[in-house]
C-alpha cells in the first residue's frame, strides 16, 4: 500500500493517496478487525490471518483436511451433542459463538470442529473431488468434503479438553460410583453474516481419515437480507462521483442516502454456478467451494465536494486511514484469495470494510481472480478455481470499458495511474492462435465458431491499444506523474522468477513505458519487497544518490527510464529472494508490509513500512525541477 500527499493547492485540496498492491489477504491488517476477534480466536480461517510458525502448520493442515474422506464413525457414541451459546437466538451480522462438544467418551488431540454453511451441506465421502482440487494445482492424492467447510479448529484448543476436567457422568454402579464418563470441549468461532444458516460439525481421527461424530442445530442469521460490507469506489477523475458497492440478502432495489438528502437507487446484480467456469469436470467455483453470494447492489453518489468523506457503517478504522489523510486505496490483483471457495469473499469484503467504506477502493485483477482453463486467460492456469473473473467484476465494479475489459485510468491529485490486467492479452499483434470459447455451445457451428475468432483477434489487440493510447494522451502539465500498475512483475529476483515473470509481457509491454517516460512502475504477484534503479530492457540507465537526508533520489528531469518497485508484501505468504542478486536490484525485504507514496508537483517518493514494527525500512523519491 502506498500514501500519496499533494502539496500543490492548484492540483486539487487532498492529501494522501494510500496503494495497497498484490493485498491478497490484508494480513497487515486483521489486528484492526472491528471485533478484534481474530488475534483472540484460534479457529482457523486459513485465508485471513498473519500467522506464526506454528500457526502456519495448522493451516496448512487445514488446507488438508479439506480434501479428505469422510464418513460416519463406524462406532456410533449415542452422548455426543453440540450445543451453542446462540442455540436459542438468531445470529446478528457479528458475534463470537461459542461451541460446546460434550459426550466424548475418548478425547484425542485429532479431534476438530468445523463450521460449516448452509447448515445441510454434505461433508462425508466425495472422492472425485480429489480431481476437481487438482484443477486449482494441488496434486495432493486427497480427497475432498462433500462442500467446503468455512473454518475449523481442533478441540484440543480448549485446554481442558484432553485432561478431561470438563466431564458428566454417564452412568453409575449400584454403589453410585462413576463407571461411565464423557469430556467436552468449548471452542469460540468469529461468525460474519453470510445470508446462509450455518452448523458445526465434529469429527474424530483427525486429518488423515476423519469421521463424523455429530451436528449441531441450524443456526439462522436475524437479518440475512441486510445491506453490509459496503465500500466505495472512484468512477472518475474528478472526485466528485462517487460508486458505493455492496452485499444482500435481498434483490430489491435499495437506497442510499447521501450528503444533504440526496439519494439514488442501486442496480442489482448477482451470479450464479453456472457462470463460473468449468473445464471437462466440474470446477471448485462450481462445486463443493460454491456459497451463494447474495445479491451486489451498486449506487452512485453524484455533487460530492472533494476531500469530503462517505459516512461509514464501521466503528473500527485502520488507523492510518482514520487519520483522514489518504484519498484512495489501490489493490492490485489477487484481491480475496478465495480461488473458487466462494464465502471467502464475504470474509474479504466484511475485513475491508471498515477502510473501504471510507475510501475509494480501487482494484485491478491478477490471476487467482482471472485464470482459469479455457477461459480466454492469457495464462492457462486453475490458479482461480473457476472464478474466471466473475466474483471479482461483480464485486468491485471499476471505472472499465466493460465487463471483462478489467483494465482502466484515473487521476489522482498529481498522479495519473494507469491500471492494466496482466491476465488478458496485452501483446501489440495478434500472432498468438485464438483459445478455445469456454461455453461449448458456441463450438455446435463452424461459423458461429469462426466468427468468435475473429472477435478474439481482435480483443488480442484492445487492452494494448489503449494502454498505448492512455498514456500517451496523459497532460503532464495537469498530472506530471505518470504510475503504472499490473499485477504480474516484468523484474523479480525472487527464487521463482521463472514462473514469475513473462518475457513476452515485458517485450509487449516495456517499451511503451519508456515511450511514455514512466516515472514508477508498481507490481505484485510475488510476496516481497524489491526496488530497481532506472531500468529498461534488464539494464539501469540510471541510479539513484542520496541526498542530504540520505534517501535514494532519482532525478527525472532528464529522464532515463522508470523505477520498479514489487509491493507484494503483504501476500498470502512471503517469497524467497533468490542468492544471485540481480545488478538492477537495489533493495530486497521479505517483511509484510505496505508502500506509502506522497506526491508534490515536483516530488514523488515512495516508503517501505513494516506492518509489524512500523518502522520504515526503504525509501526512495523521483524529483523533477
Amino acid at each position: 500500500m502506498g500514501l500519496l500527499t499533494f502539496s500543490d493547492p492548484k492540483l486539487r485540496n487532498s492529501r494522501l493517496i494510500r496503494e495497497m498492491v498484490f493485498i491478497a489477504l490484508l494480513v497487515g491488517f486483521s489486528s484492526f478487525s472491528s471485533s478484534g476477534s481474530h488475534s483472540m480466536v484460534r479457529n482457523l480461517h486459513f485465508r485471513n490471518l498473519d500467522l506464526g510458525n506454528d500457526q502456519e502448520k495448522e493451516i496448512h493442515q487445514f488446507r488438508m483436511l479439506n480434501r479428505r474422506h469422510l464418513i460416519e464413525c463406524p462406532l456410533v457414541n449415542r452422548f455426543v451433542e453440540i450445543t451453542t451459546d446462540a442455540d436459542n437466538s438468531p445470529l446478528r451480522d457479528e458475534q463470537n459463538v461459542t461451541v460446546t462438544v460434550s459426550g466424548i467418551l475418548h478425547p484425542s488431540d485429532n479431534d476438530w470442529l468445523a463450521m460449516i454453511s448452509p447448515s445441510h451441506s454434505s461433508v462425508e465421502d466425495c472422492p472425485l473431488n480429489n480431481l476437481l482440487y487438482k484443477e486449482t494445482g494441488d496434486f495432493s492424492d486427497l480427497p475432498l468434503l462433500c462442500h467446503y467447510p468455512v473454518k475449523a479448529a481442533y478441540l484440543k484448543n480448549d485446554s481442558d479438553y484432553l485432561s478431561c476436567k470438563k466431564n458428566t457422568c454417564q452412568q453409575k454402579a449400584p454403589d453410585g460410583s462413576c463407571i461411565l464418563t464423557t469430556c467436552s470441549a468449548s471452542l469460540t468461532f468469529h461468525v460474519i453474516n453470510i445470508r446462509t444458516d450455518i452448523g458445526f460439525v465434529a469429527f474424530a481421527n483427525g486429518f488423515g481419515a476423519p469421521c463424523i461424530l455429530g451436528r449441531s442445530q441450524p443456526l439462522q442469521f436475524a437479518s440475512p437480507n441486510r445491506p453490509l460490507y459496503g465500500h466505495i469506489s472512484s468512477i472518475d477523475s474528478t472526485g466528485t462521483s462517487m460508486k458505493v458497492t455492496w452485499v444482500s440478502g435481498n434483490n430489491a432495489s435499495q437506497l442510499v442516502q447521501y450528503g444533504n438528502g440526496k439519494s439514488d437507487k442501486s442496480a442489482v446484480t448477482t451470479f450464479t454456478q453456472q457462470d463460473m467456469c468449468g473445464a471437462i469436470v466440474k470446477s471448485p467455483a462450481q462445486d463443493f467451494g460454491w456459497h451463494d453470494p447474495g445479491y451486489i447492489h451498486s449506487a452512485i453518489m453524484t455533487g460530492l465536494q472533494p476531500s469530503t468523506r462517505a459516512l461509514s457503517v464501521s466503528a473500527a478504522l485502520e488507523e492510518e486511514v482514520a487519520s483522514g489523510n489518504y484519498d484512495s486505496i489501490f489493490h492490485i490483483g489477487d484481491i480475496s484469495y478465495a480461488t473458487g471457495f466462494l464465502v471467502e469473499w464475504d470474509y474479504f469484503l466484511q475485513l475491508i470494510t471498515p477502510f473501504a467504506s471510507r475510501l475509494p477502493y480501487m482494484t485491478a485483477i491478477g490471476n487467482h481472480e482471472r485464470d482459469y482453463i479455457d477461459s480466454g486467460s492469457v495464462y492457462i492456469t486453475p490458479d482461480s478455481g473457476g472464478e474466471c473473473g466473475v466474483p471479482y467484476d461483480t464485486y468491485f465494479p471499476m471505472p472499465t470499458p466493460a465487463m471483462d475489459k478489467p483494465w482502466y485510468s484515473i487521476e489522482q491529485g498529481p498522479v495519473h495511474f494507469t491500471i492494466i490486467s496482466t491476465e488478458h492479452d496485452w501483446k501489440p499483434n495478434s500472432e498468438q492462435v485464438s483459445f478455445g470459447c469456454p461455453h461449448s455451445f458456441f463450438a455446435k457451428s463452424g461459423r458461429v465458431l469462426f466468427v468468435i475468432d475473429i472477435v478474439k483477434t481482435l480483443l488480442f489487440l484492445e487492452q494494448y491499444n489503449w494502454i498505448k493510447s492512455d498514456m500517451a494522451s496523459v497532460d503532464r502539465t495537469r498530472t506530471p506523474w505518470l504510475i503504472f500498475t499490473g499485477h504480474r512483475p516484468m523484474y523479480t529476483s525472487a527464487a521463482a522468477a521463472i514462473v514469475s515473470v513473462d518475457p513476452v509481457f515485458v517485450n509487449s509491454v516495456e517499451p511503451l513505458l519508456l515511450q511514455n517516460k514512466v516515472d514508477l512502475v508498481l507490481f505484485g504477484h510475488v510476496h516481497n519487497y524489491e526496488r530497481t534503479c532506472a531500468l529498461y530492457n534488464g539494464k539501469c540507465k540510471a541510479n539513484p544518490v542520496k541526498d542530504d537526508s540520505g534517501i535514494d533520489t532519482y532525478d527525472n528531469t532528464n529522464y532515463t527510464a522508470p523505477v520498479h518497485a514489487i509491493i507484494g508484501m503483504a501476500g498470502f505468504t512471503l517469497d524467497k529472494f533468490s542468492p544471485i542478486h540481480k545488478g538492477w536490484s537495489l533493495t530486497r525485504i521479505e517483511q509484510f508490509g505496505y508502500a506509502r507514496i506522497h506526491a508534490t508537483r515536483n516530488k514523488l517518493s515512495l516508503e517501505f513500512v513494516n506492518s509489524n514494527t512500523r518502522q520504515v525500512e526503504d525509501s526512495l523519491q523521483i524529483i523533477r525541477k
